[in-house]
């Protein structure tokens, strides 16, 4: 069940270049949200909606926290949103992720803009999470802070090395895995990345589910713009990001 309206801005921060961070009062979204899902955000003169990973939940404060990435004109215009302002939101859409009971560990890979939802799966771990992110440069970089406060392992790595290891997320990954195997594995990020990580946990025998992030234009399973193959069963299925995900068990994403 979602809900619509207009919600208040109660902090909104620069974190890289492009790259914003709003802190939304929606306590009855907020009450209901789960980390993996998403939102749909409306830009004051589009037409369709765009759509917003949710970063972090707080139910106590009744917020949620949305970082994106200017792509386009319409990200553009939610950029310039401010302290203050109202944001009209569709919220929590789709399926958000898997949560092992408790004293599980759990490795959590972001890349780039995908590293956001890592946070909020990462909180219900704690100390358990292992997080790994990786941006191509320094000046990509986003919400390590945030990842060193859930208590856990945090591993940065930048394709030229300019902070943390220099290398790819795969690399962090199987390093961890040979050290200390997980319960499970939760990707977001590059189509490309995600079907290494899932070619990797499928070697090591791991559970593991991936938030895919595709272009969408309802955000509720009822056009065809999200579409992605899937498999179950061996049959090969039509599936929407939207509705039925953004998070799928990697063995069903066909990768193309």
């Amino acid at each position: 069940m979602y809900k619509q309206g207009k919600y208040q801005i109660i902090e909104k921060n620069n974190l890289a270049k492009g790259i914003f961070d709003f802190e939304i009062l929606c306590p009855e979204a907020a009450a209901i949200a789960e980390p993996g899902q998403f939102v749909q955000a409306a830009a004051e003169g589009f037409f369709l909606r765009r759509p917003i990973s949710i970063c972090d939940i707080n139910k106590e404060k009744g917020t949620i926290r949305l970082v994106f990435e200017i792509r386009g004109k319409g990200t553009e215009k939610l950029a310039g949103l401010n302290k203050g302002d109202s944001i009209d939101l569709i919220a929590p859409l789709g399926n958000g992720f898997k949560v092992l009971e408790k004293g599980k560990k759990a490795i959590c890979v972001g890349g780039g803009i995908g590293t956001p939802p890592m946070l909020s799966i990462a909180k219900k771990y704690g100390e358990n999470a292992v997080v790994i992110s990786g941006f191509r440069n320094m000046a990509a970089v986003i919400l390590q802070d945030d990842f060193k406060a859930v208590g856990g392992k945090t591993v940065l790595c930048t394709d030229d090395g300019s902070a943390g290891m220099k290398g790819f997320v795969t690399d962090a990954l199987r390093a961890e895995i040979e050290t200390a195997k997980p319960d499970i594995v939760y990707s977001c990020g590059p189509m490309v990345m995600l079907k290494n990580i899932t070619a990797m946990c499928k070697e090591y025998g791991i559970e593991c589910q991936v938030s895919l992030e595709q272009r969408m234009a309802c955000g509720v399973g009822a056009c065809l713009v999200c579409v992605c193959k899937t498999v179950k069963n061996g049959e090969e299925f039509n599936s929407h990001v939207c509705k039925d995900g953004p998070v799928f068990d990697s063995k069903e994403v066909v990768f193309e």
